[in-house]
């Protein structure tokens, strides 16, 4: 009886002994990994755009690769380009990823990362605007450009802000749609952008234009201002990295048809 007895109270201590460890590796087991949000105005392809809803494209693509490099992870929320910066201070996002321009003036406002592109403004022109072979030449031309864009100032710069020669949109593709049916002699935005739209209308009669009045400019990510160092230290170790192994210039490669990178 002694011995039955005994081996029903080991029997049972190992019972909860495993219960108990059962426990305390649940206990013990990690939090879900955080997903830094990343706010990004998915119409401006090739560098971030929409295909069966999902966010694409050549800056998602080096992020998904820091992100690998780095061991963290990002989710994409497509966020409308007015307003965008505004979701860093409100918290809805961790970083702005949508082809932003770095100048002084953001630079006040907010943290960059290193550049990850350099680009250029390029114009595009239908048959209406083909006597269209410089920047100063849009003095007398109607224009279309998204609101706010690098594309957008220069034009005000040249025109004035309430120049009737320009016309705003809300994307790039309803500014280039502007164009394409006739609304507007030519449109004006990042290099990358316009190539990649006059690539994909190769039944259209379009001629681009670059001049060297425009200033090169560089793409980098943006974290609220003094409060994301640690962000940003890892972006630009990932940025570096990318770079140093090749893995930049496949991306590269992929979007831009292998010209070499800069």
């Amino acid at each position: 009886m002694f011995k039955k007895t005994a081996v029903l109270a080991a029997i049972a201590a190992a019972l909860m002994l495993g219960a108990c460890s059962k426990n305390d590796n649940t206990a013990a087991a990690p939090s879900a990994e955080k997903a830094y949000v990343v706010a990004t105005d998915a119409t401006y392809a090739p560098f971030e755009y929409q295909d069966n809803g999902q966010v694409v494209g050549f800056s998602k693509d080096i992020l998904e690769a820091i992100a690998a490099n780095q061991g963290i992870k990002f989710d994409f929320a497509n966020t409308p380009w007015e307003g965008i910066f505004a979701t860093l201070d409100k918290g809805d996002s961790d970083l702005v990823s949508s082809s932003v321009t770095i100048t002084e003036e953001r630079k006040g406002q907010m943290d960059f990362s290193d550049p990850y592109f350099e680009a250029s403004q390029l114009i595009v022109t239908n048959e209406k605007g083909a006597n269209i072979q410089s920047f100063a030449d849009l003095q007398n031309h109607t224009a279309s450009v998204q609101t706010g864009t690098t594309g957008d100032l220069v034009l005000q710069k040249q025109q004035g802000a309430g120049s009737a020669n320009i016309k705003r949109f809300d994307t790039m593709p309803l500014a280039l749609k502007e164009l394409l049916t006739g609304g507007v002699d030519a449109s004006v935005g990042d290099n990358g952008v316009i190539q990649n739209f006059v690539n994909n209308n190769p039944n259209v009669k379009l001629t681009t234009v670059s001049d060297p009045a425009f200033e090169t400019e560089h793409y980098g990510f943006a974290v609220r201002k003094g409060r994301d160092d640690d962000l940003l230290a890892k972006i630009n170790a990932g940025i570096a990295a990318i770079k140093a192994d090749g893995t930049y210039q496949k991306i590269y490669d992929k979007w831009f048809g292998g010209e070499q990178a800069k």
